[in-house]
């Protein structure tokens, strides 16, 4: 309390190492570059219109008051006209490949701020997001036969993220489930509803699994159990037989007639 020095950021007292710059005292954590805010105890400072600066920061600023660009790689200022890459510019020389010094094309590609040739990089076996085709450094996601960064692999309709959702494929596009169902699903013929999951097929019609029942008892029905089309509805066999004979005679003759119809047509060839 009586001799310990206050840090000038957070005006704490300091017990330690000190750092002496800019006529203050500061905690070595809390002496940072106003501009990026990375620490200056280890890497040193340049004193800019009365800010502490890290030096990239000081070429930025000065750069932009002589209408210069500053390199992306030494990031000192560019004098002559500088090469652009990704809205970076570059000294002519050091846009080359990190790894081998080659020089680069309009295919370099980045990898945690550093450029490479695409031979290198390759080797190094960083995927590229199918979407943004820029390496994927954290989690990947792989489907449609590629590989996405998390937050770009979206539905092609509404495109908002899986985030490990479930997605449903049709034609090399992915789609939440909502918009599959919208675009390609069937329409279920009893609840009008889209058909979530396994679909019936019957009598021409789609329908819900849990919907395909006898429209008289509501028993539930599968295909493999016998029902005859009444009204345009499935009737199950034993509701089929309580009907009025006149009435299961004319729904045979419906059937017979629908069969016949239904079968092609011959047609014969008159011998001039």
């Amino acid at each position: 309390m009586l001799f310990a020095p206050c840090c000038g950021s957070c005006g704490e007292f300091i017990i330690g190492r000190v750092i002496k710059a800019m006529n203050s005292n500061w905690h070595p954590g809390c002496f940072r570059c106003e501009l990026c805010d990375v620490e200056l105890a280890d890497l040193g400072f340049v004193k800019n219109a009365g800010r502490h600066l890290c030096r990239p920061c000081h070429n930025r600023e000065k750069a932009k008051g002589l209408g210069r660009y500053v390199c992306q790689r030494c990031h000192l200022v560019i004098d002559e006209q500088p090469l652009m890459f990704k809205n970076d510019a570059y000294h002519p020389d050091h846009f080359s490949c990190t790894h081998c010094g080659k020089e680069l094309t309009a295919e370099a590609r980045e990898l945690k701020g550093e450029l490479y040739c695409l031979p290198c990089h390759d080797k190094m076996g960083v995927p590229i997001c199918g979407a943004c085709r820029r390496p994927i450094e954290g989690r990947v996601v792989n489907a449609l036969g590629k590989q996405w960064h998390v937050e770009h692999f979206v539905c092609a309709k509404c495109e908002k993220p899986f985030l490990g959702h479930r997605h449903y494929e049709k034609k090399g596009l992915a789609y939440c489930e909502t918009h599959y169902n919208q675009l390609f699903g069937d329409v279920c013929y009893n609840c009008s509803h889209v058909i979530e999951g396994d679909v019936v097929s019957a009598l021409n019609k789609a329908w819900c699994v849990h919907c395909f029942s006898c429209s008289t008892c509501n028993s539930k029905l599968t295909l493999k159990n016998k029902f005859v089309e009444f009204d345009m509805k499935p009737v199950c066999k034993r509701c089929y037989e309580k009907f009025p004979l006149e009435l299961k005679k004319r729904l045979k003759k419906l059937s017979e007639l629908a069969a016949r119809k239904a079968q092609p047509k011959s047609v014969g060839l008159n011998s001039a």
